[in-house]
């Protein structure tokens, strides 16, 4: 069985017990988090589509912690114009959690 759930304007395709890193979400000491925007649910027989969600769906995760990505640079440089450069790092925060159940 797997879903499709939405969650920081990206999609992701999950099933039971897999590891999940999306963007930060502010959990404050929250154990478990319930993502309620699922797009797809499949369990080999009966597929169900949502509308754009479906309705009474939801994927329940548990926290496992926060983590850092990896740093990516961006890089500006003008050519024939002696000081016209600049170079600017990011590292995205996310959330990591392991799926516990899908309820369709």
């Amino acid at each position: 069985m797997y879903a499709i759930v939405e969650t920081g304007a990206k999609q992701y395709r999950v099933s039971k017990g897999d590891l999940l890193e999306i963007e930060r979400l502010d959990l404050k000491d929250k154990k478990e988090v319930k993502l309620d925007k699922v797009l797809f649910v499949s369990d080999k027989k009966d597929p169900s589509v949502g509308k754009p969600y479906i309705k009474g769906a939801s994927v329940v995760c548990e926290v496992v912690g926060e983590k850092r990505g990896k740093k990516s640079i961006s890089f500006k440089y003008r050519r024939r114009l002696g000081n016209s450069r600049r170079k600017v790092g990011h590292r995205q925060n996310y959330t990591v959690l392991k799926v516990k159940e899908i309820a369709a």
